[in-house]
Formats: structure tokens, C-alpha cells, sequence
């Protein structure tokens, strides 16, 4: 149990157990809330790292050599529940996820690539 500080202004204090971090997580991950997929053009041109396949030659020049500059997605997701901690001055957390890596052909066939577990 923590005692809250007393202020004599006006502020906003939010206060976050452990239960309650957890809670969100599971909500969260159940509902299937944890997953994203990202595509080429939802990435900003001023973004270093662009998802298509010439800017993948560095990780994997066969890609480069097999779909030549075509587009890429992104499907992200977590694969467990995540996990929450609360410390006095911070909230640690840990994602377990997965990333599949598609290229987009010219008929809107994805061709799946690449599988990450981070």
C-alpha cells in the first residue's frame, strides 16, 4: 500500500497497480487488440527505413533479386499476454510479438517472406 501525496494546488494524480496494468494487458490481448499491420504506404517518406523490398537488399539480397523494387507489409502481434511491472519511479513491460514480413505483388497477392519472433 502507498500513501498518496497531499498538494494544496489544483493537480492531476494518476496512480497504476500492478492488478490494474495487468487487467488492461489481458483485456487487451483477448480481444485481439495487440495486432497491427503495417503497409508501405503508411509510412511517411521521410522515414529512414521504407518497406520495400530494394530497402531489404542489405538483410536479404535475394529479395531484392526475386521481387524487384515492389511494396512490403508488416503484420505485427503479440503472442502472449504482455507483462507489466510497477516500480516507484516507472512501468516496465515486456512484449512477446511476432512480425511476418509479405511482399505486395502487382495483383495484390502477398507472398509471405520473412517470420520474426522478437
Amino acid at each position: 500500500p502507498k500513501t498518496l501525496p497531499m498538494a494544496h494546488e489544483s493537480m492531476l494524480l494518476l496512480a497504476v497497480t500492478e492488478f490494474v496494468a495487468s487487467l488492461a494487458t489481458s483485456t487487451y490481448f483477448t480481444a485481439g487488440a495487440l495486432h497491427r499491420n503495417i503497409s508501405s504506404d503508411m509510412l511517411p517518406r521521410q522515414f529512414l527505413l521504407q518497406l520495400r523490398t530494394k530497402n531489404m537488399e542489405v538483410f536479404s539480397p535475394e529479395l531484392q533479386e526475386r521481387y524487384p523494387d515492389q511494396p512490403m507489409e508488416l503484420h505485427l502481434w503479440a503472442r502472449q499476454q504482455p507483462l507489466l511491472s510497477c516500480h516507484p519511479d516507472a512501468l516496465h513491460g515486456t512484449l512477446f510479438s511476432s512480425a511476418e514480413a509479405f511482399v505486395v505483388l502487382p495483383n495484390a497477392t502477398r507472398v509471405p517472406v520473412f517470420l520474426l519472433n522478437i
